[in-house]
């Protein structure tokens, strides 16, 4: 496999979006279950026919891009290069503030280049943090953890030591990056509605804004067409989260779920202004997995700073 991705990754991006297309409507077809799941999600947001027939050959397109962006050489630019389209301004901005930035991201475009396009532009100014769970496959995992090794770019594991990591990187006017809309551990998270039917969702994000009084964004990053890059769109929640409660406790459920679907609104509105690039075949509705280190989204009312 690494000998595989190696040739992958000296494709033109071109050649692999073309190859793509047509992974993912072999994907569609061969699996009845990510058909169906697919099709309900998409069904549910309300999409209408176009954008889900664009939405399968842009899942395929995200995987096989996978490979050019993991092992791309650490101090080489992006090719094709960046286009920043939106709100840098907002980014500098926030770091200026000097209290940290809380970058989210979901499973929209290419969401792995949110990462390293910033990385790219402010890593030397203010490092980021970016959460991940570690792949189950050897091989794999140590593919992704040696993509992420980059300047400005840390990663944190999504547990109780991942947490306490974002918590100091904040504190220090840093920047972390999350995708809110991944379904988090048994524990980690509130039922709350994401287009219109009940998703389990992290409480993270709001717990970190909250706490260290960090800058939320939301950051997307567009899949050009004909191989022409990425274009990255960064923008400032519409929504602000409730204050939180005086009179009850830190994890008061009725508290965590307003700020949950205050997050889930916003990346609803994001998704929907390019709704063909969103993963619909993720199982976002799924029930959580059982895990040891469910207690670690408490940790940031206790963590050390």
């Amino acid at each position: 496999m690494h000998t595989l991705f190696r040739w992958l990754s000296g494709l033109p991006l071109s050649v692999l979006h073309a190859i793509g297309g047509v992974v993912g409507w072999l994907a569609w077809g061969l699996s009845p279950t990510y058909r169906r799941r697919l099709d309900a999600n998409a069904r549910q947001a309300g999409l209408a026919p176009e954008h889900r027939r664009r939405a399968v050959a842009e899942a395929g397109r995200m995987v096989m891009e996978l490979p050019r962006l993991w092992l791309r050489p650490p101090h080489e630019p992006i090719t094709p290069p960046l286009q920043w389209r939106e709100g840098a301004g907002l980014i500098d901005a926030a770091l200026d503030r000097g209290q940290g930035l809380v970058l989210m991201t979901p499973h929209l475009g290419c969401f792995e280049i949110c990462a390293q396009a910033y990385a790219e532009r402010f890593g030397a100014r203010a490092p980021m943090t970016a959460l991940y769970r570690p792949s189950r496959q050897p091989w794999l995992r140590e593919i992704v953890e040696r993509s992420r090794a980059r300047p400005g770019l840390l990663t944190a594991p999504a547990s109780l030591a991942g947490v306490r990591q974002m918590i100091r990187a904040l504190r220090r006017g840093e920047t972390v990056g999350l995708l809110p809309d991944q379904v988090p551990p048994e524990g980690m998270g509130v039922w709350a509605p994401f287009f219109g039917r009940p998703a389990y969702t992290m409480t993270l994000a709001a717990r970190l804004i909250r706490q260290t009084g960090a800058t939320p964004l939301l950051m997307f990053g567009e899949r050009l067409p004909r191989g022409e890059g990425f274009a990255v769109h960064v923008s400032a929640l519409t929504e602000p989260l409730p204050e939180p409660p005086r009179d009850r406790a830190a994890d008061d459920p009725d508290d965590l779920v307003a700020c949950a679907s205050v997050i889930n609104r916003a990346m609803e509105r994001l998704i929907l202004a390019s709704p063909g690039q969103y993963l619909w075949g993720y199982d976002r509705y799924k029930s959580p997995r059982a895990t040891r280190s469910a207690g670690a989204a408490a940790a940031t009312d206790r963590a050390p700073g």
